[in-house]
């Protein structure tokens, strides 16, 4: 064996290629093995002179005309060329001389592909499959589990890597594609009863383990995916996306102090990611520990900075520690990206409302109602906005628009008859108030929060302890 291996193939593809340029200037010793051709044409395909290629396959297949190795060659070249037809036609050729090739098959579908025949590919798959064992029909599994996803038959591309999978449990490019794809056709039952069989088999297969949770994830039983987690984790203890999906499965189930401990391993085992951040964050902030929560949303602000809404939600742990000014500088931050989204101005109108700037709130919940009017927020921060500025002319007339543009809600009734109460207008005050009575009762504790007093008033109190006693009833 020689000493400098690499050497000795460059000295031997150097003289191939002269005797190649021999072969073509008519000069003699010019004969070329079949072998030969092949490394030829697969040098000059790899460095990107395809004609020189082309021209190495058409030479090699002067001289072995019945050598289906090196028509599949000039198909590929072909392809490569984008002579999609021509190389077709060089495919129905070697399969005539040999068809037991599946780069034949492979081919032929990447031709069919090209000239957007998708259902003549599959069909070029469908029908060599059964001809083929083994890894060569694994390969054309994948193959046409790639056409299926070409032309958007997606259940089919989950059936190709299940047949795959019953033929090779263990097979990890597919076990990694078909949690995708259960996922994404919605067959998650196929997917348990699937990875169940495997795990039967091959217990320590983490993987599997792994598919199994996301499928039971997909039918949200959690408890069970934290499981099958667990059981990938304790296989593979640095399996980071089994830690990040069942940090998901927790927050799912509410159970926030357990879903931050695994998504820290997450960080501890991977490349650091602001929704991993993010999501730790979240869960401080269900558990109203706001400072950790601001903690991490800064930690992920600070990987994904264009990310207005991580200022948002920074402002919000402020503004649940009564921390107004602190909140008002992140929302600032916020509004900078995205000045009119309506969150931010709700969130920023609730800000100047705590610190008695109601000129600065208005504005705000203005544009809230003006980019959703529907949205029933906007519109009583709005009015009681406007109920605090004593600005009862306008607060009475957006009350009714208001009621128009959210399609009748009852609230808007009460917040009407305690402006009309607050202006004089008792008679009409009554009449909005019985009605929003007869619509939704439960709703007069919103009409006594904009004005306790109301309580003072004997019809008020007549009206709520008639329906009091209708409902005892």
């Amino acid at each position: 064996m020689s000493k400098y291996p690499y050497r000795q193939d460059r000295e031997e593809l150097k003289a191939l290629l002269q005797q190649f340029n021999n072969l073509k200037t008519g000069k003699p010793n010019s004969f070329i093995e079949e072998d030969s051709f092949e490394r030829i044409i697969d040098y000059y395909d790899e460095d990107d002179q395809l004609n020189l290629a082309l021209e190495a396959a058409e030479y090699g297949i002067v001289q072995y005309p019945y050598s289906a190795m090196l028509l599949i060659k000039k198909a590929d070249i072909l392809l490569s060329l984008k002579q999609y037809k021509e190389a077709l036609h060089i495919l129905d050729e070697a399969e005539l001389l040999d068809n037991k090739d599946t780069n034949l098959y492979i081919l032929k579908t990447d031709a069919y592909l090209a000239l957007d025949m998708q259902q003549k590919a599959a069909e070029i798959l469908e029908a060599a499959i059964d001809d083929f064992d083994g890894e060569e029909k694994l390969d054309l599994l994948f193959e046409l589990s790639d056409v299926y996803d070409d032309y958007e038959n997606f259940d089919k591309v989950f059936d190709c890597l299940k047949m795959i999978l019953e033929l090779e449990p263990n097979n990890e490019e597919a076990l990694y594609k078909i949690c995708f794809w259960t996922d994404f056709t919605g067959r998650n039952e196929e997917g348990i009863r699937l990875h169940q069989k495997i795990i039967e088999d091959y217990p320590y297969n983490e993987l599997a383990w792994f598919n199994l949770a996301a499928a039971y994830q997909g039918l949200k039983l959690y408890e069970k995916s934290i499981d099958a987690y667990q059981y990938a984790i304790a296989i593979d203890e640095k399996f980071d996306y089994a830690y990040r999906n069942m940090g998901d499965a927790y927050i799912r189930l509410r159970r926030y102090k357990e879903a931050a401990e695994v998504l820290e391993k997450v960080l501890e085992l991977a490349r650091p990611e602001d929704v991993i951040y993010e999501a730790i964050g979240h869960c401080y902030d269900k558990m109203k520990n706001y400072a950790l929560a601001r903690f991490n949303y800064k930690k992920a602000s600070h990987l994904n900075s264009d990310d207005s809404h991580l200022n948002y939600k920074i402002a919000c742990t402020y503004m649940n520690e009564a921390n107004w000014e602190m909140a008002i500088k992140k929302l600032e931050i916020a509004m900078q990206v995205h000045r009119l989204q309506p969150e931010y101005n709700l969130a920023m109108g609730q800000c100047y409302m705590q610190l008695g700037k109601l000129e600065d709130a208005i504005s705000c919940f203005g544009n809230v109602v003006r980019v959703r009017p529907k949205n029933i927020t906007g519109w009583t921060e709005l009015l009681k906005c406007l109920f605090a500025a004593d600005m009862l002319e306008e607060a009475n007339e957006y009350a009714s628009f208001a009621f128009e543009q959210t399609d009748g809600k009852p609230i808007f009734l009460f917040y009407k008859s305690a402006i009309l109460y607050a202006l004089g207008k008792s008679k009409e005050a009554l009449l909005n108030l019985e009605t929003g009575m007869n619509r939704n009762p439960k709703l007069v504790k919103k009409f006594i929060e904009i004005n306790p007093a109301l309580l003072q008033v004997q019809q008020v109190v007549d009206v709520i302890a008639r329906f009091k006693k209708r409902k005892s009833l």
